[in-house]
């Protein structure tokens, strides 16, 4: 018979996964109730609630529950419960997350107290989806950052812990087997997963070197269906389009984690650890696209010639992340010393692939239907194969690697400040940071009389409308395998997008907590001061010139916290903080293409934006995983960075395009964030098993831009105006039920003409509900049943209006079943 639960380390503010055990005979209930006070969804909620209270930051967290399970298939997604937060999706699936409206690329993310690096070779926002959620032990948001916490986020420092031997008392297993159904593709896909820690007793001590292993692997096959004109409406005349696509993606998606860790307690003053992870996701597409760019633009109707395409992507794009992390903590009287070295590696590569094999045709009397979902409309010669003949194949190899190498050390010491309790902290950070960037492109072309006939693969399953056959990735292999592929080379691609980026940063702080009576002040300085280099190429009318930049600037960051207990249950929390972040890397692409009077580059030279930051709080705790909470926040953002076209002005006077990124003078959001939840159990049974969970933030953001002689205001891009998460759960001694929906209202997407917002970018609204049941056979075996995205939700990118398609994309829901057994 199972062990039940003797302890379990929490953290969060949220709602972990229902996970509860009961009996099926009066022995095993009365051992299972005492299972579900201790890992039900209730208790951990509770638990949890208990770490936001005594927080010195305003923190948000999610957390595995009691058999090893955060309540989603990756980080991102199980990030989207947390207040304020919401999340990107790529292909349906939950990849990169945004804080209070601040895009993803401005919000860090460390791994065990280390920076984590972006795979992507433009990016600085981390692909949460890149780590399977079984890897992980918590998930927190600190909204509020303390002087000796890197400034390097404006919306958030997301927090990733890997499971500790200390995170339970004795020998924990789990083990769970997961099939899932995609109903696009009609695919079923496996999933592995487990975790594994002890304890031990060396030397004197008694069970003070912990243990613990953590694996998943996944193979998902899934795709979707795409209809988009990229934004190409012409607006002068009426809504006329230019051109538009239709895409059909089939994709495999291979996810395998692995983490080993160890923690070592000598005595009660001094604790040491090594934590190590490595995450790699490999996905391998092919997308297949029929499309048609019109010889004049055309009103949805009308009927007129055009050049048809048929086009195949075919690629392979591998991305790993590893993370080592060695530390300690040691007591001496009143002082604490703690420090720590970390090395993190994130690579992504592509061995080479079809970028693009496309075939073009000319067609008579074609046109399209509808303007938001924009429905192709071609005669029989658009589906015969023998009417395309192949214009040319572009190959692509790429690579990239970001590592990061850091070094802390911190001192505090505890003092008496007129009879009240203080403690004094200082303490540095070396972080050095190289990004690159490798791509290589072949462009085969002449292929004179090679037509789309013996080259097709079998009929595309497409539902938004007739597609027709798709194209052979084997078969457009073969074609160019045996030519010289040296003669092909495109060096243009293959240099000016290259890039070595060094990013160094020295910090250090000094704060001070006090406490007087029911209030706890912190108080603090942060300096930070950055050294970058930039090393590329760039192309001016034919040739290339290496490109050189280096930048260096410093900041010192004030910060205030005050936190006040009105009663046991009942806190006030304010922060003034201060933030800083570095532009992106691919806005800092030293790399530039001029040709003629047309001119595109990135800009080493942007300043980082800088943040002023205001939060105000109140939480109230009701009893047993009860709160309701709200807080009002404000940013006060500098130099916010926006795409613009230069042509016109200063240097570029004489140019007629000249796109690249600036510095704007301000921007500012502000916002309220509500949070409740709570368990009713005092109702009389069964309402006594029902929780309820909810969350709704509200924002407002106003930025200034300008270029081509005009300006204007915008919102901030990826700021959503609403965000909300909603949760209904029910749990017994032996069944659990958890209904999520999570909403996030339209937002700017891209800036389309700094004169002109009707070619804005806009991703609409989206509403996601999923629904989770759980049945427990035995003490330590659980089914498990789930449906995701049941209300079909789909992916719509618009043009200036609703009216106006730029993407429109369908994936369908996923069904799941899952077998997992936990030992305590």
């Amino acid at each position: 018979m199972a062990k039940p639960f003797r302890h379990i380390r929490t953290a969060g503010f949220n709602i972990s996964l229902l996970a509860i055990a009961i009996s099926a005979t009066p022995v095993w209930a009365e051992e299972a109730v005492e299972r579900v006070e201790v890992i039900g969804q209730a208790a951990s909620i509770d638990k949890a609630l208990q770490e936001q209270k005594s927080a010195d930051s305003i923190k948000s967290v999610v957390h595995a529950d009691g058999v090893g399970q955060l309540p989603d298939d990756n980080a991102a997604e199980a990030l989207q419960r947390i207040p304020g937060l919401s999340v990107e999706r790529d292909q349906g699936e939950g990849r990169f997350v945004s804080v209070r409206g601040i895009a993803p690329d401005l919000n860090s993310v460390t791994i065990n107290g280390t920076l984590v690096p972006a795979p992507e070779g433009d990016r600085r926002a981390v692909a949460l989806d890149v780590l399977p959620a079984e890897l992980v032990q918590s998930l927190s948001v600190v909204k509020s950052l303390t002087p000796d916490m890197d400034a390097n986020s404006l919306g958030g420092t997301i927090e990733v812990e890997s499971l500790s031997a200390f995170d339970h008392d004795g020998l924990f297993y789990t083990l769970s087997g997961e099939a899932s159904h995609d109903t696009n593709v009609d695919k079923t896909s496996p999933k592995f997963s487990g975790a594994i820690s002890d304890r031990f007793s060396l030397g004197e001590g008694t069970d003070n070197f912990g243990v613990a292993a953590a694996f998943s692997w996944q193979k998902r096959k899934f795709g979707s269906e795409n209809v988009e004109t990229g934004g190409a409406w012409d607006f002068d005349d009426g809504a006329r389009l230019e051109e538009v696509e239709q895409r059909d993606y089939q994709i495999t998606r291979e996810r395998t984690g692995f983490g080993l860790n160890f923690d070592y307690q000598p005595d009660d003053y001094s604790n040491y650890y090594l934590r190590t992870l490595y995450s790699k996701f490999k996905d391998t597409e092919t997308r297949n696209a029929a499309g048609i760019e019109f010889d004049d633009a055309q009103l949805s109707g009308e009927r007129g010639d055009g050049e048809g395409w048929r086009e195949l992507k075919s690629r392979e794009d591998t991305q790993e992340i590893q993370s080592y992390v060695f530390g300690g903590e040691r007591m001496i009287d009143l002082w604490t010393i703690s420090g720590q070295a970390g090395y993190s590696q994130s690579t992504e590569k592509d061995p080479g692939g079809i970028a693009g094999a496309k075939f073009v045709g000319d067609f008579t009397g074609i046109g399209f239907d509808g303007t938001r979902k924009p429905h192709l409309v071609a005669g029989g010669a658009f589906y015969d194969p023998t009417a395309f003949e192949l214009d040319e194949v572009e190959w692509e190899k790429v690579s990239g690697k970001d590592k990061e190498k850091n070094i802390r050390l911190d001192l505090a010491r505890d003092y008496d400040l007129a009879g009240n309790a203080a403690q004094v902290k200082f303490g540095g950070k070396l972080s050095r940071r190289d990004k690159t960037s490798d791509t290589e492109v072949w462009v085969y072309d002449d292929f004179t009389g090679v037509g789309l006939d013996g080259l097709q693969s079998g009929s595309v399953d497409y539902s938004l409308g007739r597609f027709g056959n798709g194209i052979s990735a084997g078969a457009i292999k073969n074609l160019i395998g045996g030519l010289d592929r040296s003669q092909f080379y495109d060096e243009e691609n293959s240099r000016i997008n290259d890039f070595d980026m060094r990013e160094d940063i020295n910090a250090a702080y000094l704060m001070n907590t006090l406490d007087v009576d029911d209030w706890r002040f912190i108080a603090g300085l942060r300096y930070e001061g950055t050294e970058f280099e930039a090393k590329g190429t760039g192309l001016r009318d034919g040739v290339y010139e290496d490109s050189q930049s280096r930048n260096r600037y410093d900041h010192w960051l004030p910060g205030l916290h005050a936190r006040y207990q009105l009663s046991p249950s009942t806190a006030i929390r304010a922060a003034w903080t201060n933030s800083v972040v570095r532009p992106t890397f691919g806005q800092l692409a030293p790399g530039f293409a001029i040709d003629g009077a047309d001119a595109s580059f990135g800009n080493p030279d942007l300043k980082p934006l800088e943040s002023m930051n205001l939060d105000l709080g109140i939480e109230h705790y009701m009893g047993r995983a009860g709160v309701v909470s709200g807080f009002l926040f404000y940013k006060d953002i500098d130099n916010f960075i926006y795409n613009t076209d230069l042509a016109g002005s200063g240097e570029w006077i004489g140019f007629d395009e000249a796109l690249t990124f600036d510095n704007g003078s301000s921007a500012k959001l502000y916002g309220v964030e509500l949070a409740y939840s709570q368990k009713f159990d005092w109702l009389p049974a069964p309402w006594n098993g029902l929780l309820l969970g909810a969350n709704l933030t509200l924002s407002q953001s106003d930025a200034s831009i300008e270029g081509q002689g005009a300006k204007r205001s915008i919102d901030l891009p990826n700021q959503s105006d609403t965000v909300g998460n909603f949760m209904l759960g029910w749990e017994d001694e032996r069944f659990n039920l958890r209904l999520a929906a999570n909403y996030k209202s339209s937002y700017l997407y891209e800036i389309g003409a700094v004169e002109d917002k009707r070619h804005d970018l806009y991703v609409d609204d989206q509403v996601f509900v999923d629904i989770k049941a759980g049945y427990f056979i035995t003490p330590e075996l659980q089914l498990t049943l789930e449906a995701q995205n049941i209300t079909d939700e789909s992916y719509y990118v618009y043009t200036g209006s609703r009216r106006y398609n730029a993407q429109y994309e369908e994936y369908g829901p996923t069904y799941k079943i899952g077998l997992t057994l936990t030992h305590f």
